[in-house]
């Protein structure tokens, strides 16, 4: 089973390195009146019109119509149907934990007033259909928007078919063929290629016709614009003349736009040098992006030099090809959807193969090297990295599963990535990726241990210990087969926590006891610090003195290796055996250390106890209405994870005391005043308040 963390995505429906938005004032007043009729508007058109750019525009317009806001999930990256639900749940905010992704996904949206807007559904066509016919059909006031170049098919969808941008008689003035959409967006995009470029009378007579060469559709433009960077407006319109006569005259059973789009394609494609055109199909292979070192790792050889690869990459970008993207210090290159499709095109099977095969040992060695169960100074930073690769990393995965007939690579990836599915709460997309290779593998070999035991503990987190009973009985018969005494302890240790889980402390802790001396003996100190964070949660509960002992081990283990994420983990532990020990102080000066790495990598389950637990300590000071703001405050995050400190073993009781006394104490008025402001905080007002961050709560409120 599993719950779901809900987190507003920042920018989701505008993009700060997206060029601006150009024209559309019909279109997006037409979407807006269909949503007022229906609760499914389909935009639809040819590849390359602009439906996503539209349909993001209309999400950042409308969203102060919707009080819940308006989202946008992009799928173009998603190749897997099975995992659709899971990654719009993600996409949502939604963490798993003890509830399946469906229901969940659909509580979270029941009573929402909110526009979802799910971006290329055309390759999931039928997924799609099912996930939005259940969707509607079990809210009342959910409006979605999607973009597909074929309809969903879902009963009162509505369609809005997406023409090209407005475009200029040829004999117009030219201050009217300057308001031409068509020419404005033309204009738009010149000027970041040739500074100062605008429309004067002599040139909007060439730049009427170059848009009407190009049917007014925008990746069309936006590659033709590229090209005035070495290119004046006359040469470039007499070149789309000869080019587009020989490319589009022999294909007329195909749509205007469709010859058009293709062939403008085939323009850009024909002015990229051979290295050019071969690194444009491979870097199709990302739907991710890539950085340089990536890209210089996995698509050189055959006729592409390493050191070739940056001035390659940069003739794309001038070309409008890629786009830049930065990520911190880092700069990401990636291709619009139709750019990448006609990429994938002109990869031959014999180079899709070789290419698979570096892409598959790079991703395989990524993973391993950003593992975040290790105890490690960036553990951060690995999380950030798995987060910026999990497109390239999906393609990886079924590619070791799919093409390349490698299960062993497969599971190595998967399992290597465990932290991350439980952090990200995308334990069902953990499993699925498990379970497919734990398919297909067979023997003993260490790569099906390891996802044997991995799989169990995942199995475990969503409440399903039929499973996972299953998957640690095999490991560890196959670990004492094989001899392999690294998954015998991990067998051991996940088999303990099911002990705990199932009710049987006495039983689970002698099985942690036995899985640590045997990482003890192996040298696993990664394995130990991941041994001493269970037991000591575990422990807290029913032998404080013992968790706390164990939870200063693991802090001084992480303070050895400078690794601040794993050692919150760790004081979170110190610090609920401390108040069950009755160290009100000690609990609070703990937690106080814990909220910004769980803040920095969104750990919404952490942040809710993080709350609870601070309420606590400050009705255990006297500080009965900052107690009482900070029980609504972590209220609003137990009730967005679907989830409740009455549920949990060592909060319950501690739980209903604070907030009996805080209502004794303020009376039923005042408290309840101090409660709904604590709810109305939000999250970084919240953690602020808890902090008592004046700084920062003042930095939150603009």
């Amino acid at each position: 089973m599993i719950t779901m963390v809900h987190e507003p995505l920042a920018g989701n429906a505008s993009r700060a390195d997206e060029s601006p938005f150009v024209g559309r004032r019909h279109e997006l007043a037409e979407i807006r009146r269909l949503l007022t009729r229906t609760r499914l508007l389909t935009l639809t058109g040819a590849g390359g019109v602009g439906k996503s750019r539209l349909a993001r525009q209309a999400a950042e317009t409308l969203r102060a119509g919707y009080p819940d806001g308006a989202e946008v999930v992009e799928l173009a990256g998603l190749e897997d149907a099975d995992l659709l639900e899971s990654a719009v749940a993600g996409a949502l905010g939604l963490r798993e934990t003890l509830r399946p992704t469906g229901p969940v996904l659909l509580d979270h949206l029941r009573d929402k007033r909110m526009l979802l807007v799910l971006d290329n559904c055309e390759h999931l066509l039928t997924a799609s259909a099912t996930l939005i016919d259940r969707l509607l059909r079990g809210t009342s006031r959910l409006r979605i928007l999607t973009t597909s170049r074929q309809t969903i098919g879902v009963y009162g969808e509505q369609l809005l078919r997406v023409p090209s941008l407005t475009i200029p008689a040829s004999d117009e003035p030219p201050r009217k063929i300057a308001r031409r959409e068509a020419v404005r967006l033309f204009a738009d995009r010149a000027a970041t290629v040739r500074p100062g470029f605008s429309i004067t009378a002599d040139n909007a007579t060439t730049i009427a016709r170059i848009s009407q060469r190009l049917d007014g559709i925008p990746l069309a433009i936006e590659l033709a614009a590229a090209r005035l960077r070495t290119t004046p407006t006359d040469q470039l319109l007499r070149e789309l003349d000869d080019r587009f006569t020989t490319l589009t005259g022999g294909n007329t059973t195909a749509p205007p736009r469709h010859q058009t789009l293709r062939a403008t394609m085939d323009w850009s494609h024909s002015l990229c040098s051979p290295a050019e055109q071969h690194l444009w199909a491979r870097l199709a292979t990302f739907p991710g992006g890539v950085d340089l070192d990536t890209a210089e790792k996995i698509c050189t050889g055959n006729g592409i030099e390493r050191d070739d690869i940056i001035d390659l990459i940069a003739g794309l970008v001038d070309k409008s090809i890629l786009t830049t993207h930065q990520t911190g210090p880092t700069t990401r290159y990636r291709m619009l959807e139709s750019i990448r499709a006609y990429g994938r095109d002109h990869l031959s099977p014999s180079e899709e193969t070789t290419l698979r095969c570096a892409y598959c040992a790079h991703y395989r060695s990524l993973a391993e090297a950003n593992r975040i169960d290790q105890i490690v100074p960036d553990q951060v930073g690995r999380f950030w990295t798995l987060q910026a690769e999990i497109a390239n990393l999906r393609v990886a995965l079924d590619s070791c599963f799919t093409l390349m007939h490698d299960p062993t690579a497969g599971l190595e990836i998967a399992s290597a990535m465990w932290s991350y599915w439980v952090i990200t709460g995308t334990l069902t997309e953990g499993r699925h990726w498990l379970d497919h290779g734990l398919a297909i593998a067979s023997g003993s070999d260490p790569a099906r241990l390891h996802a044997l035991w991995v799989n169990a503990l995942l199995a475990l987190y969503q409440g399903d210990p039929t499973s996972a009973r299953t998957a640690i009985k095999e490991c560890r018969a196959l670990a004492e087969r094989a001899g392999d005494e690294s998954a015998l302890a991990f067998a051991l240790q996940i088999a303990g926590v099911a002990e705990c889980d199932a009710g049987d402390p006495t039983k689970g802790y002698a099985l942690l006891e036995e899985a640590r001396s045997h990482h003890r003996t192996l040298g696993d100190v990664d394995a130990v610090g991941l041994n001493l964070y269970l037991a000591s949660v575990y422990y807290s509960a029913t032998i404080p003195d013992k968790a706390a002992v164990l939870g200063e081990e693991l802090i001084a283990l992480c303070n050895a290796r400078n690794a601040p994420l794993f050692r919150a983990y760790a004081q979170f532990g110190v610090a609920i055996a401390a108040w069950v020990q009755g160290d009100w102080r000690w609990t609070e000066a703990m937690m106080r250390q814990v909220a910004i790495p769980w803040a920095v990598i969104d750990d919404r389950w952490g942040l809710a106890q993080f709350l609870e637990v601070m309420a606590w300590t400050a009705d255990a000071r006297g500080d009965d209405v900052r107690a009482a703001r900070l029980l609504g405050a972590a209220d609003a995050v137990w009730r967005a994870i679907h989830a409740s400190p009455i549920t949990v073993r060592y909060s319950e009781e501690s739980h209903r005391r604070c907030a009996a006394h805080s209502r004794r104490m303020l009376g039923n008025r005042a408290y309840n005043e101090a409660f709904r402001y604590g709810a109305r905080l939000g999250l970084d007002r919240a953690i602020a308040v808890a902090l008592e961050d004046e700084r920062a709560l003042a930095a939150t409120a603009h």
